[in-house]
């Protein structure tokens, strides 16, 4: 019987594993030169379904880090092929507990003392174990139940091992699928996993978000209690319900599934576009929903701050895709963190743009003008094809992806998913649209800050205009243009006043429509100020045209 834990046995598993996968491509590509193209397409989709099975298995079998960053890899990146992604995720953090002895070992370490000399009651079974610590229901001096969570005895040296075989893999793979960028890939998983070893990172979470979210209804995140705490152990209070998941106990109290999933998505929305600090691991055992519908949060060992770059540049690139500048949402990309320099970058941007395009021309239905109206299926359009379809692979060196964006993915990934689990015919958006209106307007001033932004931006730009063609009329009569007509002056002067006027023209269409959409949402004042400017440069185009 091998011991899992043995730095010897891991490195030994790990490399063979590894070894035994790359071969079997590597085999399968030299006698493709015999077989052909045909024999090997169909010999590919074997391999695929045998080396999942082989990568699954030994994942298992090694247990700790690996099964966390084999979850990490199947959200981080689509680069793997299908029947690779099934298994990773699939693989659930729920391992055996480590004996009590071990839980004893490691409570008197952190405070001196056994456990039921700490507590009141601490019971022996472990009510859940997962791949860095394990859950023991617990009674304080006090009276209170709570949970006390207990890192793993020994999972120093294990975190170490697999940090550092997975280090060197990461490296081989980059080599053997000629991927950039991998190092990269790694630092940031290194960096997300050391962070959850540290339960007083854990603590700060929880209290941080339960301080933000304290006047939400129906929304519990648990207390700490710092006395019976550590950077290995984390004892909070006892809070009764099931997984968000359960929807045959959610039936049975009668619970609204799509109340449920709206207040879900409410409270994220909050966390993420209003707090800008979020719990980033939504999954459904760190949901719980007790008898009245109240949801309460567990499990903080990852969280995650949206810096201010990406806060910014996220409502820059959807501002500038709704106006449909390019220029202005290349820099939304680069200000987000996800576009490197270099002609392969800006040929993923414009690949992305042209998604996004397609995605709010084609796939948006707007069934009237309120924002209350916008359709859209968040499951399948083009933004998850392109997503899908370039993957790591397509991506890396050209566009970083940084451990802020990895978790805010992972996490519309879990919440959707929930969501589509209590309500499959629940649209998201419906929920997440005001919460975004405001986010994207914040940074503006709000409606009338937005509607003066967008006018200064397009007067300056029209006004702009007749300014270079006189540029161009003072090359021309300087000879610093290689042709002249006699008639060059009067033509360009007719061309930029026509030029100015339709640009104001439809300045003035679209002011009309924007202020009607915000009179529905109920903005009668703003409305007010969006039709009087719409009204002044119709006059206007109409006395410069006499």
């Amino acid at each position: 019987m091998h011991n899992i834990f043995s730095p010897r046995y891991r490195i030994r598993k790990a490399y063979w594993t590894a070894t035994i996968v790359m071969g079997s491509y590597l085999i399968a590509m030299f006698l493709r030169r015999f077989l052909g193209r045909k024999w090997y397409e169909r010999r590919l989709e074997q391999l695929h379904v045998a080396n999942a099975e082989r990568v699954k298995k030994s994942i298992l079998g090694l247990q700790g880090l690996f099964i966390k960053v084999g979850q990490l890899l199947s959200i981080m990146s689509n680069f793997l092929p299908e029947k690779f992604q099934q298994p990773l995720e699939a693989l659930q953090d729920r391992l055996p507990p480590q004996p009590i002895e071990k839980v004893r070992l490691r409570i008197r370490e952190e405070f001196g003392r056994e456990p039921e000399d700490l507590f009141a009651e601490f019971e022996a079974v472990a009510i859940a174990s997962a791949s860095i610590g394990q859950a023991h229901l617990a009674r304080l001096p006090d009276g209170t139940q709570v949970v006390v969570k207990v890192q793993h005895y020994g999972i120093e040296s294990v975190v170490k091992v697999d940090l550092d075989i997975i280090q060197r893999l990461t490296r081989i793979i980059a080599w053997f699928m000629e991927i950039k960028g991998m190092d990269y890939l790694y630092s940031q998983i290194r960096k997300m996993i050391e962070e959850e070893c540290d339960f007083t990172n854990e603590a700060r979470a929880m209290e941080r978000i339960r301080i933000n979210l304290a006047a939400e209804q129906g929304i519990t995140v648990p207390v700490v209690h710092p006395e019976y705490s550590t950077g290995k152990v984390l004892t909070t209070t006892f809070c009764q319900g099931v997984k968000i998941s359960d929807t045959a106990m959610i039936d049975e109290w009668g619970l609204d599934r799509r109340e449920l999933a709206a207040k879900l998505l409410r409270v994220w929305c909050k966390m993420i576009l209003q707090d800008g600090y979020y719990h980033a691991d939504p999954h459904p055992g760190n949901i719980l929903v007790d008898q009245n519908g109240a949801l309460t949060l567990l499990d903080f060992g990852a969280t995650a701050v949206l810096p201010l770059n990406m806060r910014e540049g996220i409502g820059q690139l959807i501002e500038a895709a709704v106006k449909n500048d390019n220029d202005a949402m290349l820099d939304a990309c680069r200000k987000i963190g996800l576009l490197a320099e270099g002609p392969e970058a800006e040929r993923m941007a414009k690949k992305m743009i042209n998604a996004l395009r397609n995605f709010l021309q084609n796939e948006i239905q707007f069934e009237g003008l309120n924002f209350r109206d916008v359709q859209v299926n968040p499951f399948n359009n083009s933004l998850a094809d392109l997503i899908s379809d370039i993957g790591l692979r397509g991506i890396s060196g050209t566009i970083q992806i940084p451990k802020e964006y990895v978790l805010l993915n992972r996490t519309i990934t879990l919440l959707l998913g929930i969501s589509n689990t209590l309500d499959p015919l629940f649209n998201p958006l419906d929920v997440i649209r005001p919460f975004m209106q405001d986010y994207i307007l914040k940074g503006k001033g709000g409606v009338v800050g937005y509607l003066r932004h967008y006018l200064q931006n397009t007067v300056t730009t029209t006004l702009a205009l007749p300014d270079e063609l006189q540029r161009t009329l003072r090359k021309a009569r300087s000879g610093e243009l290689d042709f002249r007509t006699p008639d060059i002056e009067a033509g360009a002067r007719r061309i930029a006043r026509a030029v100015g006027s339709v640009a104001m023209a439809i300045l003035a269409v679209g002011l009309a429509f924007f202020s009607l959409t915000i009179r529905d949402m109920g903005m009668e004042e703003e409305s007010r100020w969006g039709f009087g400017a719409a009204a002044f440069l119709a006059v206007w185009v109409i006395f410069r045209r006499g």
